[in-house]
């Protein structure tokens, strides 16, 4: 007898019935891709964790209070939180995100990769360590659309609601990106295997 997971709608409605357990696997469900789009935002493992928990702290107020309305969106509705609180934070410091290299954090750690060999392991981590300092080089609004589209896997209506910009301003926002990564990658003759 195969079991079918509950869908989120289904964990918030028990949650709200009184099963903590419930928002446990909500929460277990979507962390790693909420936090993982933060971290790309913030670029600092303590500061991610703390708006990580500020985010999950207001959906769960949210959920109790009776305001949720989402019905089936609720990743793209946590991940429009966890942005709001991002942005937030920077317009509260006045300052934009900067690459600290002494994180711990990797998005790639997190990632599902199968098994290769040593020299794949190698090369595939220089590879992803190229592209994210190329991806840190572009400006804000292209940097956001790639983290979005591409970590956060969010589509380009989704991003382009999230970050209050038309469908065309997300899509050519990731086409100067994409021509900017490219041009880095032949002005610096960086090799991508």
């Amino acid at each position: 007898m195969q079991v079918t997971p509950l869908n989120d709608q289904q964990l918030i409605n028990l949650y709200l019935q009184g099963d903590e357990r419930s928002f446990e696997t909500l929460l277990e469900r979507h962390k790693q891709k909420i936090f993982t789009s933060i971290y790309l935002f913030v670029k600092d493992q303590s500061l991610a964790e703390d708006i990580f928990q500020e985010v999950f702290i207001k959906i769960i107020d949210t959920l109790r209070k009776g305001k949720y309305n989402h019905e089936g969106k609720f990743l793209q509705w946590a991940m429009r939180i966890s942005y709001n609180m991002c942005v937030d934070y920077f317009r509260r410091n006045k300052r934009r995100p900067k690459v600290s290299p002494t994180e711990t954090f990797d998005i790639f750690d997190v990632l599902k990769i199968s098994d290769d060999n040593a020299e794949q392991r190698i090369i595939r981590s220089q590879t992803h360590d190229k592209v994210r300092k190329l991806v840190d080089m572009l400006p804000p609004e292209q940097r956001e659309v790639v983290i979005l589209r591409h970590y956060a896997d969010m589509s380009f209506k989704e991003i382009a609601k999230l970050t209050r910009v038309s469908i065309n301003t997300a899509l050519g926002r990731m086409r100067y990106a994409l021509i900017n990564i490219r041009k880095m990658v032949e002005e610096n003759e960086v090799v991508l295997q």
